[in-house]
């Protein structure tokens, strides 16, 4: 009766080892292949920040949309709310006093500049970030999300801000750069 015991609480531990062993193995490889997309999406948008005119850049489809610079400087805001603010806890920036993530009187490569280490800032938080905390959950605007959820939405949201980004480009008579897979 005593070995049966042990036996059991030896197949539970090695069956409880082997699971959590998995899942944090899971948890190691979406974060490596978040970054590989996160790495991509920074080439292809830098590209394409490169690639439309500087006297483009106030260009807005409709006066109540963002300008081309606007949502460039939109998406280094979103990377640094959704990693530093939502997933860090640091205070949220103020977007009337802090200038840094906006366009303000930036140059074109002054942007590009800022756009590159804020992906570089975002990139390493990331890479850093506790993978066991990927299940924690939060509210994102009234909706209860875990931690792996806001970095699915901060990807979306890079690419829904690009994506308005080269309609411009193509309002303008641009041909975007080509499409760069996995971002």
């Amino acid at each position: 009766m005593k070995n049966i015991k042990h036996i059991l609480i030896l197949t539970s531990v090695l069956l409880t080892s082997l699971f959590s062993s998995s899942l944090f193995s899971q948890e190691n490889e979406f974060i490596k292949e978040y970054l590989e997309r996160l790495e991509n999406s920074k080439k292809y948008l830098i590209l394409v920040a490169e690639t439309m005119p500087e006297d483009k850049y106030d260009f807005k489809a409709t006066p109540e949309s963002m300008s081309f610079a606007e949502n460039l400087m939109h998406i280094g805001w979103a990377m640094d709310w959704h990693s530093e603010s939502l997933m860090g806890g640091r205070k949220s920036r103020d977007w009337n006093t802090d200038t840094e993530l906006k366009v303000d009187n930036k140059s074109k490569k002054e942007m590009i500049d800022t756009i590159d280490k804020t992906f570089d800032k975002t990139i390493e938080f990331i890479s850093n970030f506790d993978k066991h905390k990927l299940k924690d959950r939060l509210d994102y605007f009234g909706s209860d999300r875990t931690k792996r959820q806001v970095l699915l939405l901060l990807a979306d949201h890079i690419t829904h801000h690009r994506g308005q980004m080269l309609v411009y480009m193509r309002l303008n008579g641009l041909k975007p750069p080509r499409y760069v897979l996995y971002q």
